[in-house]
């Protein structure tokens, strides 16, 4: 699909993933089942099907003129060295080996980006989001098996995975008892039809893929943060420390972040009050002024993720870009990027997300109810 403002250009192809999932449709929404039944727990994100495979091509041309590119609302990030990846017995495989990084510095957003901001970019420019955009069975096929019957013309519409929480202890393996596959989800009506953004225009936006975020820092004269850049802004100036305020756990003292207390996914208490998402800088910043570096929403990286792509780098490295290509073992086939922080489903019995060194990932065409980003500048 191609869509045009004046000054703005995107073209879009993509391809719903119905090799690593099938759709099964209730009368309100669609649940998204596993083909094959998954051996432990996942994490948050882990497994979780992509609504789309791939966007083959993205042309994104800059307008000029049309957002704010000083460093209001930026915080300035020191250069620096620090040793990146696992911190603490939750480390993942993914987060050996810790290893010795130097960035240079940088401007990062004291905040994630907020649906006003957000709404502003969509105004100015025309973007559509990848959530609004109705799948094309003509560019679908390309991407799945031969002879693959086409999907019910009811099933080839806008929509996103929305959190639907269960009323009762649910088995962990199976995330479709709390993600649903809903039908005009977008970040303009975050919940689906009939929902709005009334009263929360200081809200992370979120139903966001990785080419919207582009897309916005384009449109902003910024970029997204590396990998790198992103834990080292998180640490905010601390050594080897499991969160961005310390070694605390999140659940003991004060509230530090927005994220589940309670029985995952049926029980929260609303400690830190709470139950979804939380008004950007809810709570205290981390020792470089920046909010939300735990919990609220995951944030997209710029990097390609490669669950080894640590090992190639054990020697150390300066302001590193990622690995050349992505893979990741539990959808070989899916092309991913890294998403960092944790968000408000974030539980230690669960998904400890909002650990610095964890690593999480995400198709790049993919939105969820708890997915966001922030941007970067250079000097």
């Amino acid at each position: 699909m191609i869509k045009r403002s004046a000054k703005f250009v995107i073209l879009t192809i993509s391809p719903l993933l119905w090799l690593s999932c099938k759709q099964k449709t209730t009368q309100a929404t669609h649940v998204i089942q596993p083909v094959v039944a998954l051996k432990k727990a996942v994490c948050c994100e882990s497994h979780i099907p992509a609504r789309f495979a791939s966007l083959h091509s993205v042309a994104l041309s800059m307008p000029e003129g049309l957002a704010d590119v000083s460093h209001k609302g930026m915080i300035w990030i020191k250069p620096g060295t620090f040793m990146m990846g696992a911190d603490n017995k939750q480390a993942s495989a993914d987060e050996y080996p810790k290893h010795k990084v130097t960035v240079d510095g940088f401007w990062m957003d004291a905040t994630a980006v907020t649906n006003a901001q957000f709404a502003k970019f969509a105004n100015a420019t025309g973007y559509i989001t990848t959530a609004e955009l109705k799948p094309d069975w003509n560019e679908l096929k390309k991407q799945v098996t031969p002879g693959t019957p086409k999907p019910d013309d009811s099933e080839l519409v806008p929509a996103s995975l929305v959190f639907s929480p269960p009323t009762q202890p649910v088995d962990l393996n199976d995330y479709t008892q709390w993600w649903v596959w809903k039908k005009g989800a977008n970040w303009r009506h975050p919940h689906g039809p009939g929902s709005n953004l009334i009263g929360k225009q200081n809200y992370p936006v979120v139903h966001i893929s990785w080419y919207d975020a582009v897309a916005y820092c384009k449109w902003a004269g910024k970029r997204l943060p590396t990998e790198a850049e992103w834990e080292w802004a998180a640490r905010g100036g601390l050594q080897n420390k499991i969160y961005p305020w310390g070694d605390e756990p999140v659940d003991e003292g004060k509230v530090k972040a927005n994220t589940w207390q309670g029985h995952f996914p049926d029980k929260n208490t609303l400690r830190d009050k709470f139950y979804g998402l939380a008004p950007v800088a809810s709570f205290a910043p981390n020792g470089y002024g920046l909010y939300d570096m735990a919990g609220n929403v995951w944030e997209w990286c710029a990097d390609y993720y490669n669950n080894q792509y640590y090992q190639t780098v054990a020697n150390g490295i300066k302001n590193p870009k990622g690995p050349a290509t992505s893979y990741d073992p539990d959808e070989p086939y899916a092309k991913k990027r890294v998403i960092r922080g944790g968000s408000f489903l974030c539980n230690d019995s669960y998904c400890s997300g909002y650990r610095v060194a964890r690593r999480m990932k995400s198709t790049e065409d993919s939105g969820m109810e708890h997915v966001g980003f922030r941007c970067v500048q250079g000097k």
